[in-house]
């Protein structure tokens, strides 16, 4: 996995932005208005979420660098994003109801790249179903580079660092 390098504090108006843009970008998510979330991207964005693999202390990572959930860009996105609004998305007919729970926003301006900041948060997502009364969470830690472009922010990275070496739900047919 890529490690982003990280050395100045951003300030805290900037921060602010940054976080109101995160937030704002889960709601899009949460109220299933994904063709607005992908306007929210980058066009060199990827979204990454690597299998973790439980091993030995000794082990260089907890998680694969090979291996991924989700290994995907932004014209794949946009594939699942139409695939979201057909009839063919049987894993998501009836649509889940997602809610993003994001906390601990650290950030840090990403080296050699003047316009774009690089943000460490965890998450927690619930997700429902049908009728219900189970329902499913899924919890982890986020990496997103976000990167000013004409004034806006965009998406130019995600890294879904999940807490669970198994997917407690029958399926990942949701964004994070």
């Amino acid at each position: 996995m890529n490690k982003i390098e990280m050395t100045k504090k951003v300030p805290i108006d900037i921060y602010q932005d940054a976080v109101d843009f995160l937030l704002y970008e889960a709601e899009l998510i949460d109220d299933g208005r994904f063709t607005e979330w992908l306007d929210l991207m980058a066009d060199d964005f990827t979204y990454r979420i690597p299998i973790r693999v439980t091993r030995e202390k000794a082990a260089r990572s907890e998680f694969s660098d090979l291996a991924f959930h989700m290994n995907e860009t932004k014209s794949t996105m946009e594939m699942r994003v139409q695939r979201s609004y057909s009839q063919y998305n049987w894993a998501e007919d009836p649509i889940s109801r997602t809610r993003h729970f994001l906390t601990n926003f650290r950030a840090r301006l990403v080296e050699d790249h003047e316009n774009e900041i690089h943000f460490k948060s965890n998450f927690l997502i619930f997700r429902g179903q049908f009728d219900s009364p189970t329902n499913q969470f899924l919890s982890g830690e986020r990496h997103d580079t976000l990167r000013l472009e004409d004034g806006d922010w965009k998406l130019v990275n995600r890294l879904i660092l999940l807490d669970h070496a198994t997917i407690p739900m029958k399926n990942l047919a949701i964004f994070i």
